[in-house]
């Protein structure tokens, strides 16, 4: 099978209720939407993915508050967990309102994508890519764009995102990345 290419998709799926995906080493892992009774335990992956990040404790420890997920992000994003067994091994998170992209896009951008430590490089992440990509679809964009952080960029060249250039140093974020898809 290959990495970040649906394995297994239920009509639920195309109807952007759920997803199912087999991983390859046969266990099954779900990519399911997130519900408030999930915030505790989506905010655990995020910290632990935090924690792993090459910055500064102190910075982390300031940072970290702007990343957890709290009940009034259901309102303005769509939030989707993995799920193994019963626990939660990755949440990514996305806004359904355009962005504006390069050659005049409409971009879906992605908030934020996180896999547990321990559970990296194992396919999730390709997989919770892939139900943002879906995303993109559902809502009519051309792409996608996500703010990176720096030892995440190889994971999102390899799943075919490609730099954005800073037209404006003291506006733009210097790590964007973005994927045409339609």
């Amino acid at each position: 099978m290959e990495k970040g290419i649906l394995s297994h998709a239920s009509p639920a799926l195309m109807q952007g209720r759920f997803m199912v995906f087999e991983q390859m080493n046969e266990s099954e892992l779900q990519i399911r939407t997130a519900s408030q009774k999930d915030i505790d335990a989506l905010n655990r992956v995020v910290e632990a993915a935090v924690k792993t990040w090459n910055l500064p404790e102190r910075v982390k420890r300031l940072a970290l508050p702007s990343y957890r997920y709290n009940e009034h992000d259901f309102e303005h994003y769509e939030i989707v967990v993995a799920e193994s067994g019963n626990q939660l091994v990755g949440v990514a998170a996305w806004d359904t309102v355009a962005q504006p992209g390069p050659e005049q896009t409409r971009l879906l951008f992605l908030h934020g994508l996180y896999v547990l430590p321990e559970q990296q490089r194992s396919g999730i992440g390709s997989r919770l890519l892939a139900a943002a990509e879906m995303a993109v679809r559902k809502h009519g964009f051309d792409g996608i764009v996500v703010k990176v952080q720096k030892g995440a960029e190889a994971f999102f060249k390899a799943q075919g995102l490609g730099k954005l250039g800073v037209s404006n140093q003291a506006r733009d974020y210097e790590n964007q990345y973005w994927k045409r898809l339609a």
